[in-house]
């Protein structure tokens, strides 16, 4: 009888075992997941004089723009830093960062620019004219090890 308890309890070791070996792939395998997706925002000042006639510019505090990762945070980044000739950047790095894109250039009023003209959504910040974009990536192999 005492032999039958001991192969129960290494039984009960062993799939224990399996279980927290298991969880541990399970949880790297979901870090490597969340990581083959980035969306990347971008905001710079524009000139009142350089927002095209055609585009449509959204408040600064339109709930749509609000509901948006990131975006709010690249546009204010862009005014505090005065980023007049530069783009400040924001990434986002979380499985479904791509929706942040489709958010972009589907929710809101997109203004896809010609070659002297600004792709993205204007944005109205304070006394000011932000132009937001936002790209996307995905890692599609494993890297070379």
């Amino acid at each position: 009888m005492m032999i039958r308890g001991k192969e129960l309890a290494l039984s009960a070791l062993a799939v224990g075992a399996a279980a927290v070996v298991g969880y541990a792939l399970r949880s790297s395998q979901q870090v490597d997941h969340t990581s083959r997706s980035k969306a990347d925002l971008g905001a710079r000042i524009v000139d009142h004089d350089e927002v095209p006639a055609e585009a449509t510019i959204v408040d600064g505090a339109s709930r749509r723009l609000r509901d948006i990762p990131g975006a709010r945070r690249a546009i204010d980044r862009a005014v505090r830093n005065k980023a007049h000739d530069e783009w400040e950047h924001v990434t986002i790095e979380h499985d479904g960062a791509w929706s942040v894109v489709d958010s972009i250039r589907g929710s809101l009023p997109y203004y896809d620019g010609d070659q002297t003209e600004y792709n993205g959504v204007y944005v109205h910040s304070g006394d000011r004219i932000v132009v937001l974009d936002a790209i996307g990536w995905a890692r599609l192999e494993e890297p070379v090890q």
